[in-house]
């Protein structure tokens, strides 16, 4: 439901030939798609939302298998999580709401998703943003001890199934809890809401898809950027990039615009002054940047 924390909003659901997924709606004017990162829902974006949905049409789903959106099961290939699946759900979506063509924002893991989106749809995305993140085969060039000690989860969440989801559904809320205060700024309070309902959809279920979404990470992929790396393929559309100033991927990962230009033609971004949680943790910041770049777009 969209509840108290997006006001103007409301509910949907829309089913895809391989997922359920749920949304949010709002506002009116040129389409903005708004992706959540992990282990969070659609709530992540109660800071920018009904900011954006004063001049922008905004959507903002639960991606498959994470809060109130529901996906199949695991493959031995790790395809039904991969960011490509994902973004061909968003597209799905997308189209089945008449907004084929859309900006597209994405947060962590969504971030993710928003690239893939780009790069295999690119008729559909009049522009790409992405929040603290670089590309996740870039990632495992980056990883070294630094990387795994500050980010471990990479690791842990995709070993081999059934051994993270035990250990994690052991102590849930704890897990849930810990993540999302060491990977945020010292000092930084969640909204109540919104971490309400973090814990109310870090559901066995939902822990279940989301190591699937990190095997297929440090799989299908990592080999699906290789492949587009490999045949010259590139992010065509504008792009922002903003980062964290204090997390591992601001700290350990030398230049993340440098990175993100070897895989885009027009790329422009910067780091913002806060933990992982950008949206959340800086929304100001984020808006200050998000909404002149949107504008600028044209056609």
């Amino acid at each position: 439901m969209a509840g108290v924390m997006f006001d103007g909003f409301s509910s949907q659901r829309v089913r895809t030939r391989n997922a359920d997924i749920h949304l949010i709606r709002g506002g009116h004017g040129p389409t903005v798609l708004l992706l959540h990162g992990y282990p969070q829902t659609h709530a992540c974006w109660h800071r920018v939302a009904p900011v954006l949905a004063r001049e922008f049409a905004v959507i903002a789903p639960d991606l498959r298998g994470y809060g109130d959106s529901r996906g199949p099961a695991d493959d031995a290939d790790h395809r039904a999580y991969s960011k490509r699946a994902l973004a061909e759900d968003m597209v799905e979506v997308m189209t089945a709401l008449g907004h084929p063509r859309f900006h597209v924002v994405g947060h962590d893991r969504g971030a993710r998703v928003a690239y893939r989106l780009a790069l295999d749809s690119p008729d559909a995305v009049r522009s790409l943003t992405t929040l603290d993140v670089i590309p996740t085969l870039e990632l495992w060039r980056h990883a070294d001890k630094a990387f795994g000690l500050s980010t471990y989860h990479w690791f842990f969440l995709a070993q081999p199934e059934e051994m993270p989801e035990r250990l994690i559904t052991a102590s849930a809320s704890f897990f849930l809890e810990h993540t999302l205060r060491s990977w945020a700024a010292p000092g930084f309070q969640f909204a109540p809401e919104a971490l309400a309902e973090y814990q109310r959809c870090f559901t066995p279920e939902v822990i279940r898809a989301s190591c699937a979404d990190y095997r297929a990470g440090a799989t299908t992929d990592a080999q699906d950027d290789a492949n587009d790396e490999a045949s010259g393929r590139r992010i065509r559309c504008p792009m922002l990039a903003l980062w964290s100033g204090l997390t591992a991927s601001a700290q350990e990962v030398s230049q993340p615009l440098a990175i993100w230009r070897r895989w885009a033609d027009d790329v422009r971004g910067r780091h913002l002054h806060s933990g992982h949680f950008l949206p959340e943790e800086a929304p100001d910041e984020v808006l200050a940047e998000l909404l002149p770049f949107l504008r600028s777009i044209q056609g």
